[in-house]
C-alpha cells in the first residue's frame, strides 16, 4: 500500500477517494477517526489518509489526482519565506504559517 493523499479536511480526502475509485483504482482510508485524539498528537497525525491498495496504481493515482486539481484551478505551491511545498488547499505555510502569495 502506498499513501497517496493526506489533508486535515476529510471531504477533500474523501472527493480524491470519489475520483481515484471512479478510475478503478483500490483505496483505503485511514485516520477517518483520529479526530478525536487531537489533543494527545499533533495534528497532522490525525490527517485522513488515502492509500491505495496496490503499489502499482500509484502511478496512476497520481496521475489522477494531478488532472483533478487542474480542471479545479488548484495547484501545490511553494512558500516564498521556506520554501516548504504546500498543498492546494492551505492558505497559509504548514512549516512557517507565512500567508500564500495572491
Amino acid at each position: 500500500m502506498k499513501l497517496i493523499y493526506t489533508n486535515e479536511n476529510i471531504f477533500l480526502v474523501n472527493n480524491a477517494k470519489n475520483i481515484l475509485e471512479n478510475h478503478h483504482i483500490e483505496v483505503t482510508l485511514k485516520n477517518e477517526f483520529a479526530a478525536g485524539a487531537a489533543g494527545l498528537l499533533a495534528p497532522i497525525d490525525t490527517w485522513v489518509e488515502l492509500w491505495v491498495i496496490n503499489d502499482i496504481d500509484e502511478n496512476k493515482a497520481n496521475i489522477a489526482l494531478a488532472k483533478a486539481l487542474q480542471q479545479q484551478g488548484e495547484y501545490d505551491w511553494f512558500c516564498s519565506q521556506c520554501q516548504e511545498k504546500n498543498d492546494a488547499s492551505f492558505d497559509t505555510c504548514w512549516q512557517c504559517q507565512t500567508e500564500k502569495a495572491s
